[in-house]
């Protein structure tokens, strides 16, 4: 073999070296990047889970308090009606225990 190709080949050797060290170079690179962008995403995806499961429980909050609130609103209506009602037979009865205890 001549001094000519051995020199050629020993080019494209170097060359298919540099190369290939060149692609793992990239190919990491591409890799890092990949794995940076799927951390964003898994982070991005993960605050917005948050603040929708924060945006629930305050709408939840709200219609629990909404619904206590209108309990007991609806309790103290009942409650003043039975007081009403209590009232109105309180002088019946008064009136039905002296009955019995003059009459013995």
């Amino acid at each position: 073999m001549s001094f000519e190709a051995i020199s050629v080949i020993t080019q494209a050797e170097e060359t298919a070296k540099q190369d290939h060290a060149q692609a793992l170079t990239d190919a990491k690179a591409a890799q890092a990047a990949a794995e940076a962008a799927g951390k964003e995403a898994v982070e991005a995806a993960a605050a917005k889970a948050r603040q929708e499961v924060h945006d629930k429980q305050v709408q939840t909050d709200a219609k629990a308090v909404a619904a206590a609130e209108a309990l007991a609103s609806e309790t103290e209506k009942q409650a003043a009606a039975m007081r009403q009602s209590a009232e109105g037979r309180l002088e019946k009865a008064a009136s039905l225990i002296v009955e019995r205890i003059v009459n013995g």
